[in-house]
């Protein structure tokens, strides 16, 4: 190989490990470190530089393969990657979606499945962080879907390089490294990979927007390219966010659930920051992991122009002259049950002294009529009615929020300003 080609790899080898080691540079040190490893390029290649970044570093590595189950042979290839592992020397995991038919969105379950797997487990086993081998080419991707969708900027910055889920911080550190060079890695120490046949079917729109992508080049839209508008939209949606952090406070408050936004405030407060204040409001009271689609977020920012309620993700949207709230719909807690000591509908805990057969469950219309002095408390019907209660059968034990608390109380996990700084 030429002078100048090795010089080219080297400094791209250099690129690879500084991307891997940077995450773990700060003060707090990992108690053990896990690569997802599906057994393809990017996972694989993360694997062998993260191999290198744990003997440097000093933790512990693993590796865990998630078999979904949706593909005949899937439980082969884990088996494929477990062998892989095996031979470099890397303990590692197969975690098995168990699952009957999957209604609605089959990739955005899967990928629910997929962190929550890995994260049980993990914590499970003291490691705090799991890597994933997201790339460059990844983020373009994303990118692309995005706009495809008629994304805000929210959508157009690529994917998260890092998140918290179930105490394990899940970390993307090669968004900036692309596939080809995560591939040259490997083929130069001759380490092979598996094709995941599902990266040929066009029904995945992630599979669209790579062909897109592949088309797009002669226009000089790379996946560099890509990189750079992402990164220059990350910046100003970190100014869009302090903003929002900033009209928050003045704009919104949190009552027995559900957020109220002061109408002559929402009107002096710029349409980007309305607009991202609204979705979080959504997406605090609904559990939702992605803002809802633009259209729908336009379609309610109207009805709020001009006075109407609305509904969206399992919301509604109510609207007076002097305010307007986001509460949870009724329907959406319908049937919801959980049991002492587990949160309910995501964002409340209940304690108190649960007896046998208690459960928590939405106070609803039967049991608000058994709270003779829910007005006394100043909630709103529609708060009340998507609150939570303590119930045996048919009886309403306690409906803290309602003014009849019985011993038991009732408090969000997360207040919505909390929620507002941290997304």
């Amino acid at each position: 190989m030429p002078v100048d080609d090795l010089t080219v790899e080297a400094e791209r080898d250099a690129f690879l490990m500084q991307s891997a080691q940077r995450p773990f540079l700060g003060k707090e040190r990992p108690t053990g470190v896990s690569v997802a490893v599906s057994g393809g390029s990017d996972s694989v290649g993360a694997l062998l530089v993260m191999m290198q970044v744990a003997r440097m570093q000093g933790f512990t590595l693993h590796a865990v393969t998630v078999d979904h189950a949706l593909r005949d042979r899937s439980a082969a290839e884990a088996a494929e990657v477990a062998q892989l592992c095996a031979s470099m020397g890397v303990p590692h995991a197969v975690l098995v979606w168990q699952h009957g038919a999957v209604a609605g969105n089959l990739m955005d379950a899967a990928r629910r499945a997929r962190y929550g797997l890995m994260a049980d487990w993990a914590a499970g086993q003291g490691i705090s962080h799991i890597v994933l081998g997201h790339t460059a080419d990844d983020h373009a991707e994303t990118f692309l879907m995005g706009l495809a969708r008629k994304a805000g900027i929210g959508g157009l910055v690529g994917m998260q390089s890092g998140w918290n889920q179930g105490g394990v911080r899940f970390m993307r550190p090669f968004l900036s490294v692309e596939r080809k060079d995560l591939r040259s890695y490997l083929t130069r120490r001759g380490v092979s990979w598996m094709d995941d046949p599902s990266n040929e079917n066009d029904r995945f729109t992630r599979i669209k927007a790579r062909r897109a992508l592949k088309a797009l080049k002669p226009l000089g839209i790379t996946v560099e390219t890509l990189g750079d508008v992402i990164h220059n939209l990350r910046m100003a949606q970190d100014a869009l966010e302090t903003a929002a952090r900033d009209a928050a406070m003045r704009v919104c408050s949190e009552r027995a659930g559900e957020v109220v936004f002061d109408r002559q405030a929402w009107d002096r407060t710029e349409q980007d920051v309305q607009r991202r204040l609204l979705i979080a409001a959504l997406r605090w009271i609904s559990g939702a992991g992605y803002a809802p689609r633009g259209s729908g977020v336009d379609r309610v920012m109207m009805a709020i122009a001009q006075g109407h309620d609305a509904t969206l993700a399992g919301c509604r949207i109510r609207v007076s002259a002097a305010a307007f709230r986001v509460v949870r719909e009724p329907r959406a807690v319908a049937g919801l049950i959980s049991v002492a000591g587990d949160d309910w509908d995501g964002r409340w805990q209940v304690d108190g002294p649960f007896a046998a057969g208690q459960e928590v469950r939405a106070l609803g219309p039967d049991g608000l009529r058994q709270c003779k002095g829910w007005k006394a408390t100043g909630h709103s019907r529609d708060s009340l009615l998507v609150s939570p209660a303590v119930w045996y059968d048919d009886v309403v034990i306690a409906a803290p929020l309602a003014g009849f608390p019985a011993g038991f109380d009732a408090r969000i996990v997360a207040p919505f300003n909390q929620f507002v700084l941290s997304h």
